[in-house]
C-alpha cells in the first residue's frame, strides 16, 4: 500500500513520517517533489541549493516513483508531501495509485511556527489553498471525501487518532508508531538541518497544544485568508 500524506509546512508532518517509519514495515520518502518544485518555480528557500542538488528534478520521474514499487520490499510506502509542491504544471495522474490523506493544522499555529524559520510567508507558502484544491480533486475521483486528520487531535490523543487513521486506511495499528529514536534520520530530506531541530529532539508526539497564539496584524490577516480552507477540511476530519 502507498500512502500520500498531504499537508502544508509546520503541520506535524515530519513527526507523522517518523511515526510511520517506526512501524518497521513501512518505507518513507520525505517531500519527494521539493527539488522539482524549487527548480520549476525559481523560488528561494533555506538550503534551496542543497535541496536541488540532492533531489530528483523531473516531476514525471518523481510521480512514477511515488506510484511504483514500494522501496526495500516493504508492505507500506509512506510519502510525506507538501501541498504547495504540487504545482499545476506537474501531472497528478500518479495520485490515483495511492491512498491520499490530508493532514491539517489550524492556520494560526502554522503561521506562528513557519515565520520563525522563514520570514514574511505568503498564503501560497503555507499550502492551505493548494490543500483544499487537492482535496477536491481526490474527492471527485473517489466520489466521497478522502481521509482527513487534524494534528491537534493527534497531539491530544496520539494512540486513538493513529488507530483511527490506520483503520481508515485498512492497515493494522502498532504501538511502535507512538515512539521513535531522537536525532536525525537517514531518510530526512537535505533541508532537515534548517527545519527539523525540534522534531530531532523528540521521541514521540508532543502533548496537547494550548490556546491559539496571538499574532501581529500582518500575520493575523494571513490566518484569516487561510482559515476558510482549513475549516472546510476540518469538517471531514476523523
Amino acid at each position: 500500500m502507498k500512502i500520500a500524506m498531504w499537508s502544508g509546512p509546520r503541520n506535524l508532518s515530519t513527526a507523522m513520517m517518523y511515526s510511520f517509519a517506526a512501524r518497521g514495515d513501512c518505507a518513507v520518502w520525505d517531500e519527494p517533489f521539493y527539488a522539482a518544485y524549487l527548480r520549476a518555480t525559481g523560488l528561494t528557500h533555506p538550503m534551496g541549493t542543497e535541496v536541488i542538488a540532492a533531489g530528483e528534478l523531473d516531476p514525471a520521474r518523481v510521480g512514477a516513483a511515488c506510484a511504483g514499487p514500494n522501496p526495500q520490499g516493504q508492505s507500506l510506502f509512506y510519502q510525506k508531501h507538501m501541498t504547495h509542491h504540487m504545482i499545476p504544471d506537474f501531472d497528478r495522474g500518479w495520485m490515483r495509485s495511492v491512498a491520499n490523506v490530508f493532514l491539517i493544522r489550524h492556520p494560526a499555529r502554522v503561521v506562528a511556527s513557519y515565520q520563525q524559520k522563514r520570514e514574511e510567508p505568503t498564503l501560497a507558502d503555507l499550502g492551505f489553498v493548494q490543500q483544499a484544491e487537492l482535496f477536491d480533486q481526490v474527492a471527485a475521483w473517489l466520489g466521497r471525501a478522502p481521509v482527513v486528520i487534524d494534528s491537534a487531535d493527534i497531539r491530544d490523543n496520539p494512540q486513538v487518532m493513529l488507530e483511527s487513521l490506520c483503520s481508515a486506511l485498512g492497515i493494522p495499528f502498532t504501538e511502535k508508531m507512538l515512539h521513535w529514536p531522537a536525532g536525525p534520520k537517514p531518510y530526512d530530506g537535505a533541508w532537515a538541518p534548517h527545519w527539523y531541530n525540534a522534531v530531532h529532539r523528540s521521541t514521540g508526539f508532543e502533548s496537547a497544544e494550548g490556546p491559539l497564539p496571538e499574532l501581529p496584524m500582518t500575520y493575523a490577516r494571513l490566518v484569516d485568508l487561510a482559515l476558510p480552507h482549513y475549516a472546510r477540511l476540518r469538517a471531514h476530519a476523523l
